[in-house]
């Protein structure tokens, strides 16, 4: 039978430098990306969790980074996982480094997280907007893999105004050199015609640019402004936050399972 711990117990810090070292469970709990504080608390409530074999029901219960924390019977990893948003500016390249030593998107989120963290994905040197990175491998996988058909949604800026005809074949879809194309939803913003908003989900190399190039125009600035349901509400360019639980939970939860009927590309990682 297992022992019913309400905070109290062996796993509470005894010495004066262990209490800055602990987090609230439902923190731990959140940070592995199973759900929100607010539903970690439910489940300590309804005794779903154990922390070193002792059931816990007490919300606000502190643990150390080392316990042993089990949800359902399942161990949680204790790594801490870090999700960073960044809104990227022009002129970096999306790698870890660069032999040329020209400036890399890590350069910017270099405080951002004491964790190695990865760009998911990548940007080109001249697309701006958001860019996620993560240490969560499984995660990653998942926003990158097409078929989970993960949105993004970027605003264009043309060299000249948009026929009514080339935008009714972008609407319907189009062929390009690699295959069919087949966007989610493409807007006019302007009245000039020369701004556009445009939905996607694949992740072809370059797929954006690819589409109006198709049709002669010079795309002056690409910039995506949601991946997800992540948008760039109060994040200046070339600055970066911090996912909150909800978004988390949120990313963790998109696509669903794979959808079978689109098959994996083989293509490198995707540059938009």
């Amino acid at each position: 039978m297992q022992r019913k711990h309400t905070g109290k117990g062996p796993s509470k810090p005894k010495s004066p430098q262990q209490p800055s070292e602990t987090i609230r469970l439902n923190k731990f709990i959140a940070q592995s990306g199973l759900c929100s504080r607010r539903d970690a608390d439910k489940l300590i409530a309804r005794g779903k969790v154990t922390v070193n074999g002792e059931l816990v029901t007490e919300v606000g219960t502190k643990v150390l980074p080392k316990d042993k924390v089990k949800v359902d019977g399942k161990f949680i990893r204790p790594e801490r996982k870090a999700y960073v948003l960044l809104n990227k500016p022009k002129d970096f390249i999306t790698t870890m480094t660069d032999p040329e030593g020209r400036k890399t998107v890590m350069d910017l989120v270099k405080n951002a997280s004491d964790q190695r963290i990865y760009p998911v994905g990548r940007l080109d040197r001249n697309t701006t907007g958001l860019l996620l990175f993560t240490n969560d491998g499984e995660l990653a996988e998942k926003l990158t893999h097409p078929s989970y058909q993960i949105k993004k949604i970027y605003q264009v800026d043309l060299d000249k105004p948009i026929t009514k005809d080339h935008f009714l074949q972008i609407q319907e879809g189009l062929t390009l050199d690699d295959g069919p194309v087949k966007v989610d939803e493409v807007a006019i913003l302007d009245k000039d015609r020369k701004i556009l908003g445009i939905e996607i989900h694949l992740g072809r190399n370059r797929i954006v640019r690819r589409i109006f190039e198709h049709f002669g125009y010079d795309v002056k600035r690409l910039d995506r402004v949601m991946y997800g349901p992540l948008t760039k509400k109060d994040l200046p360019r070339g600055k970066w936050r911090l996912l909150d639980d909800k978004e988390i939970v949120m990313l963790t939860k998109l696509g669903g399972a794979k959808n079978k009927a689109v098959k994996p590309s083989k293509s490198k990682k995707s540059r938009t």
